[in-house]
């Protein structure tokens, strides 16, 4: 299937067959597609947490509004996270990044007031979920990216202090009754000569 007949067939699934499974050697490809997302200055400043344990999944649904059953039933559940914690990214990026890209950040984004620096990390973690959501689509893999849930929750479930949660991504294969699929439920998009100008 080529990528456009991929992203015209992508969706985001409404209900899951939990009796599917990913196989690993596929998870292990969304790992590092993630892994090699395209991000500002290469500052990376994220994390990835892949959940499968049906005791963690069950926990992080009490705190997923009304995606309870999308997080219980996929196969597995993708938490995107930020660098929280400054100190811990300069850390990082002098250690992994060449002098130039140290330099951008401490003279244009540090600067900042804090919150917009962190607003400046969310901005290269939905890079990293814009590539995920394309990747599962070119795979044959169903997704549903999900802002609704509680990240502070998620956060103390996860375990995690220095980094923040910002949204999670269910993957796994859809119910045939979903009916939320293209064939039940035509694709809905703003006309091409209304979103894009050529000049």
């Amino acid at each position: 299937m080529s990528f456009i007949n991929a992203m015209q067939e992508r969706y985001t699934t409404k209900q899951y067959d939990s009796s599917k499974k990913i196989d690993g050697d596929t998870v292990n490809q969304l790992k590092e597609i993630l892994r090699l997302s395209p991000s500002s200055i290469n500052s990376q400043p994220w994390k990835f947490t892949f959940v499968s344990d049906q005791d963690t999944k069950e926990q992080l649904s009490k705190v997923s509004w009304i995606n309870t059953s999308k997080v219980v039933d996929c196969d597995t559940l993708v938490i995107f996270s930020r660098i929280d914690n400054l100190d811990l990214f300069e850390k990082q990026i002098e250690s992994e990044l060449p002098k130039g890209a140290v330099d951008y950040y401490k003279e244009n984004v540090k600067p900042q007031p804090v919150e917009q620096t962190k607003a400046w990390f969310d901005k290269q973690v939905y890079l990293a979920l814009g590539v995920f959501l394309s990747a599962c689509a070119d795979m044959g893999i169903d997704a549903t990216p999900m802002e609704g849930l509680e990240p502070k929750n998620y956060d103390k479930i996860l375990g995690q202090s220095d980094y923040a949660t910002l949204v999670a991504v269910a993957i796994g294969y859809r119910d045939q009754d979903d009916f939320n699929q293209p064939s039940k439920n035509p694709k809905s998009r703003i006309a091409l000569d209304q979103v894009i100008e050529s000049i």
